[in-house]
């Protein structure tokens, strides 16, 4: 046995204990991704701390499963020869001597005497290493029975393990220094309990403005150092909502539908404005990817019908299913039926995909059915949608479309058909794929396409009775430069008419049932174009037989611009009919009647213009004045809580902007009302408000300033002289 086979079989026995070992690592790790991709999808990304360690432990299976490869990786040669001169003692010691060249005689003698043992043994076909993996199924095992009690088992709601931050009210009016016997909040707790369609549990907000879901209660609890007078809760200046008294602890709960602005009076000292925004309850929206919103089923395919969506919602879908309508029938015998269809779900319970297939048979239709079908689903709320209306149509094979001679009478328009366009379709079809079919194979395809050609010339051909192949194409069945002779065995009669006879001069105007060529009603021009047609169908259809196809697409594109030209000059028009007045005599008419019984309509009609938040631009007067005398009134109070009424409006639409100059407000009133100094700062804040409030003035035309210099005057002057 030679040294290269010797280091085949060690690299083998290597092969195999990395791979051994891969394997149990890999378990490992799975385990570790599965618990952390089990906690994700039960809890969706709503407890931070259980997003974080869910990650945790799948980057932590990850990285492990890199560095065990690493590691393993790194076994060499050198340790496997070392570990079967432990597992055969027949080795000698000396499997290492197979690694490298002998040096003198007695390590080639070893080294023949070691290959040859080595060969004998086979230690590539036995077990030669033992790995436990008993410890590796083991976490397989309890990581998919923890996983599955994660999924599917119910688990209690889990509670925030952050305390709250403390929430803090701001009362601007307040003086700095309070006596020791003035009433102060200590705590203040405000719960917010979601409604139940939402599936969400009791929080504690940590911020005095609050954004709830729609129809969820908010508790307030207020804590005092000594009992108080009264506590109130203001809601954009509706009547104050008294809080419930238990020694210094105070409570109130109310629902919230619609955004609000309050604020807490603590026996008369206000605090500042808050803002309430609701979370609106989205309704459903469906997406629907597949079918198209129209589809036509044509013969010979399959009936039926792959339908795909996606449903989602904020909080959750309740009930989802499709409503179909079959159609039967045609016209007054026309029948419906309306069926409701369950939809195959998979997802969780804000999302979820469909992919359904509708057998169109089991639904009872066939040819010239339609089916109408639209999705619709309600969430765990009042959110209500449905989808646009699909439609399915299976073509109709059973119409009979009536014979060119059964409307000969009516229409005398011919029968026109698209196999003309299809023999295009295909001829250049099989151009494209001339390289990659045989010869054999492209000829007897040219060869089909020009007998499909010659089907439709003779089709065409019966609209010129032509009803045998005889005088139809180029010449009329004459080869061009063909000589007449009078011994070549027809007749020549026609040629020798007189032109002057009776015959002759009515020949163009009479109509032949027995000739092919006049057997039609059609004009001269159809039948010449029709002829024209047939022509070009004859030259295509040569081509095509002679294995030219490239050749006759030319002709094949002539003869249908052809049949498209005769089917645009066979439309009819009719013109309207109706009553025709008599033209009038205008120049005797004319400014001829009397006026003195006609009286010019009057009406007088008082407009007033709508004035946009009247307040606020009163307000924004006062302002100025204040701001040029620094005097104010105690009464001035009144109109800024009534522009403030408009500010706090334009709050509860836009939440979080102009809030900070709500409070300012509320603070320049307070100051008016105890004759203080107003706050420079607030004033800046509110002004500003305001003007942004106002809406943007109207343009209006202006007068152009031109300046021109004294050459440009110079010239005008002139000019108008």
């Amino acid at each position: 046995m030679s040294q290269l086979e010797s280091i085949h079989i060690l690299q083998r026995i290597r092969r195999q204990y990395v791979q051994a070992k891969m394997w149990l690592y890999a378990l490992q790790a799975l385990a570790a991704i599965l618990l952390g991709t089990a906690i994700l999808w039960r809890w969706q990304w709503e407890v931070p701390l259980l997003v974080v360690t869910a990650l945790a432990i799948m980057l932590c299976g990850i990285l492990y499963f890199a560095l065990a490869w690493k590691s393993t990786y790194k076994t060499d040669l050198q340790q496997v020869a070392r570990h079967l001169n432990r597992q055969y003692p027949q080795l000698e010691e000396s499997t290492a001597l197979l690694l490298h060249e002998p040096r003198n005689l007695l390590e080639r003698l070893q080294q023949k005497k070691i290959a040859t043992i080595l060969q004998e043994l086979h230690p590539e076909q036995q077990k030669t290493f033992r790995i436990r993996g008993l410890a590796s199924y083991l976490a397989l095992g309890l990581a998919l029975l923890v996983s599955a009690g994660i999924l599917y088992l119910p688990a209690a709601p889990l509670a925030s393990m952050a305390e709250p931050a403390k929430v803090k009210l701001e009362f601007p009016g307040q003086p700095a220094a309070v006596a020791d016997t003035a009433v102060k909040i200590e705590r203040i707790e405000i719960t917010v309990n979601p409604p139940a369609y939402t599936g969400k549990q009791p929080y504690r907000a940590d911020n005095p403005n609050l954004r709830v879901e729609e129809g969820a209660t908010v508790s307030w609890r207020i804590e005092t150092n000594r009992p108080a007078k009264q506590i109130q809760l203001e809601l954009n200046e509706q009547k104050p909502l008294s809080f419930k008294a238990q020694g210094t602890s105070y409570t109130l709960s109310r629902s919230f539908t619609a955004s609000a602005l309050y604020t807490i009076n603590l026996d008369g000292q206000k605090s500042a404005f808050y803002t309430l925004e609701i979370i609106p309850d989205n309704a459903p929206v469906i997406q629907i990817q597949k079918p198209e919103q129209y589809t036509e089923i044509l013969f010979g395919e399959p009936q039926r019908v792959k339908l795909q969506a996606r449903l989602t919602d904020d909080y959750g879908i309740r009930e989802a299913n499709m409503i179909a309508t079959v159609a039967k029938g045609t016209g007054e015998a026309v029948k419906f039926r309306e069926e409701k269809i369950k939809l195959n779900l998979n997802g969780s319970r804000r999302s979820y995909s469909l992919s359904q297939t509708l057998d169109l048979q089991k639904m009872g239709m066939t040819y010239g059915d339609e089916l109408y079908f639209y999705l619709q689903a309600w969430d765990n709320h009042r959110g209500y949608t449905r989808s646009e209306t699909y439609f399915v149509q299976i073509e109709d094979t059973t119409i009979v479309e009536a014979s060119f001679d059964m409307s000969m009478g009516v229409n005398p328009v011919p029968e026109y058909f698209r196999s003309q366009r299809q023999i295009i379709i295909d001829t250049e079809k099989l151009l494209k794929e001339q390289q990659s079919i045989s010869r054999a194979v492209f000829e007897e395809r040219s060869n089909n396409l020009g007998v499909d050609q010659k089907l439709l010339r003779l089709r065409y051909g019966k609209f010129l009775g032509e009803e045998f192949e005889s005088g139809i194409g180029p010449g009329g069945g004459i080869p061009e430069g063909a000589e007449h002779h009078d011994d070549d065995g027809h007749d020549h009669g026609q040629q020798q008419e007189n032109p002057n006879s009776p015959e002759a001069l009515l020949d163009p105007y009479i109509h032949k049932h027995d000739q092919e060529d006049e057997a039609t009603i059609f004009e001269p021009a159809v039948k010449a174009k029709l002829k024209g047609a047939l022509a070009q169908m004859w030259e295509a259809e040569l081509r095509l037989r002679t294995h030219k196809p490239k050749d006759a697409l030319p002709y094949e594109y002539k003869a249908l611009r052809m049949l498209k030209e005769v089917q645009q000059s066979q439309r009819a028009y009719v013109a309207k009919t109706g009553f025709e007045a008599p033209p009038l005599k205008e120049p005797e008419l004319r400014l001829s009647g009397e006026l003195d019984k006609i009286t010019a309509s009057s009406e007088r009609k008082v407009i007033e213009q709508e004035q946009k938040l009247p307040h606020t631009q009163t307000a924004l007067q006062w302002l100025a004045k204040y701001k040029q005398s620094g005097k104010y009134k105690p009464s001035d109070a009144a109109l800024l809580e009534k522009a403030g009424r408009e500010l706090a409006q334009e709050v509860l639409n836009k939440p979080g902007q102009n809030l900070r100059a709500l409070q300012d407000l509320r603070k320049l009133i307070t100051e008016i009302k105890a004759g203080e100094k107003l706050c420079s700062s607030c004033l800046i804040s509110v002004e500003r408000a305001w003007v942004n409030l106002l809406p943007e003035a109207e343009k209006t035309p202006q007068p152009q300033q031109t300046v021109r210099s004294k050459l440009a005057k110079d010239y005008m002057k002139r000019l108008e002289e």
